[in-house]
């Protein structure tokens, strides 16, 4: 996927939507705005608080199965040094939609 697709796929597993031109996500019972997508891709940040929405066990499980796979990682270490774009890789396939790039 590139970083456009993930960031579109990121904003809807997010929960995001748009509305009248910006980008409208729904927080403690409050909507929020913004003009752009965050680009999840590349924000170590924007994807902190999207490994926070896995809040369950078996969810926090599978990301971190999918994130060792992503790292091809060997140790805990590696896992813990993803970067942004593995990470939503990771997190994409633990929601079932990340899409293989057709060659």
């Amino acid at each position: 996927m590139t970083d456009n697709e993930i960031n579109k796929a990121m904003a809807e597993a997010m929960g995001w939507r748009k509305e009248d031109g910006v980008y409208v996500w729904t927080a403690n019972g409050i909507d929020c705005t913004c003009d752009e997508l965050w680009d999840w891709a590349t924000d170590l940040n924007a994807m902190h608080l999207a490994e926070k929405c896995f809040t369950d066990l078996a969810t926090r499980r599978e990301y971190t199965y999918q994130l060792s796979h992503t790292t091809k990682a060997s140790t805990r270490f590696d896992t813990m040094h993803a970067t942004a774009r593995q990470r939503a890789e990771a997190f994409l396939r633990t929601l079932g939609k990340w899409k293989e790039v057709q060659k």
